[in-house]
Order: C-alpha cells, then structure tokens, then sequence
C-alpha cells in the first residue's frame, strides 16, 4: 500500500481521491452481503467518477465542508478516548492507496502492529441503535473490508462514539468471500473507468484541460480544485 502525507477534507486530500473507487463508497458497488451490484447505482457512481478524474476533483456537489468538519471534531475527542482506554497509540494518515492507485481509503488511524480504526461520530439515536444491535452496521460492511483489501490488514477496529453514551468497539475480521466479492466488483468497475475515460477524450478530441472548480466547503472558504 502507498499512505499519501495529505490532511483530510484537504485540497490535496479532495484531488487524491478524485475520480477513483474508494472504501467509504464501496456500496455503491457490493449490497452489505457482498453481492456485485449491478444497474442504475453503479452507473450512477460511474458517471461520477468519470466526472471527477475529467475535471482532477471533486465534483461541486459532492462534498459537504459543514458535516466534515463535524465528524473531524467529534474524532478529536473519540480517537484520544480510545487510546487512552486501550494503550493503543493511533497513527493519523491522509490517504491510502494499493501499490497500484487504483482504489483508495481514507483510514482514521493505523496501529503500528498492523490493522487500524474506523470511527463514527454519528447522532446519538443513531448510536443507541448501534449498541443495541451490537453488531458492525450493514451500511459499513462494505467501507471497513474495503478498507482491510486496500490496505492488506487482516483486522480492523470498528468505533462509534457518542458523548455521555457508552461507546462501540468491535473487531471485525477480514472476510475473504467479501475480500472477492470487492475484488471482483472493482475490477469491473476500474476497466469500465478506463473505457468511459477513453471514450471521453474520444468525443472531446483530446484529453481534458482543467479549470479551476469552486468546491462549496459549507463554512469554510472555497477550494479551486485544478
């Protein structure tokens, strides 16, 4: 695996993963039992990765700065949390790739034993039913395998966190059927990826030259993606 030295929700981080699949977008490709999909959503997700690596970033409606920002200051108390209860000291990286770039993650935290942590900060109702099943969530199945295929890691630490509510930690182990399902799902799509990209330049007469693109990052000023 390759770890790209980017800060997340970055400008750097926006255009790294731009206009390829990456873990936390894995369901647009697999259901949560790890069947490959096929129709309207994957030609959806298509569309919008080809749009992205046409332009070199993120599409204007596609990345919301205000519920980022959210998420990052609840991990700047979840992450501390958990490694002061567990000793376990969580390395923070920007963004993963295979050796090959072609599928990315964008892990919370590795450990330096191997493996790492997803967290989730989510509303407090939605927490409860997340300790009340006990269980990783279906709609992250996808995202935490996913994550465990880009980076090679055998395990992965699944944490949801609220305030004033006891948190979620689980160990989910690397399924091998669902390392396949991926594998075969995302290879489809990235040769579909390539065959649309050269359609593009086919029709356009040459390869893209980018513009900027203002990216509305809620709060925050405007990010000219080139």
């Amino acid at each position: 695996m390759k770890i790209l030295e980017v800060t997340q929700g970055s400008e750097e981080w926006l255009r790294a993963r731009a206009g390829i699949p990456t873990a936390s977008e894995f369901g647009n490709l697999v259901t949560p039992l790890f069947k490959v999909r096929t129709g309207d959503m994957v030609d959806t997700y298509l569309c919008r990765k080809l749009a992205e690596k046409w332009i070199g970033g993120p599409l204007p409606t596609t990345y919301s700065g205000g519920a980022m920002e959210q998420g990052n200051l609840r991990e700047e108390e979840a992450i501390p949390w958990y490694e002061f209860t567990t000793g376990r000291r969580v390395d923070r990286v920007g963004f993963v790739t295979t050796d090959d770039g072609r599928i990315g993650c964008s892990p919370d935290g590795l450990f330096a034993e191997g493996g790492g942590i997803e967290v989730k900060c989510p509303d407090l109702h939605t927490h409860v039913g997340y300790l009340l099943e006990g269980e990783l969530p279906e709609h992250y199945r996808a995202q935490v395998q996913g994550t465990m295929l880009v980076t090679g890691a055998e395990e992965w630490t699944f944490l949801s966190y609220a305030p004033k509510l006891p948190p979620l930690v689980l160990t989910v182990n690397r399924d091998e059927k669902a390392i396949d399902a991926l594998t075969q799902a995302l290879e489809q799509f990235n040769e579909r990826l390539e065959t649309g990209f050269a359609r593009l330049v086919e029709l356009n007469g040459d390869p893209p030259v980018r513009q900027p693109v203002t990216v509305d990052a809620g709060d925050n000023e405007g990010l000219d993606i080139f």
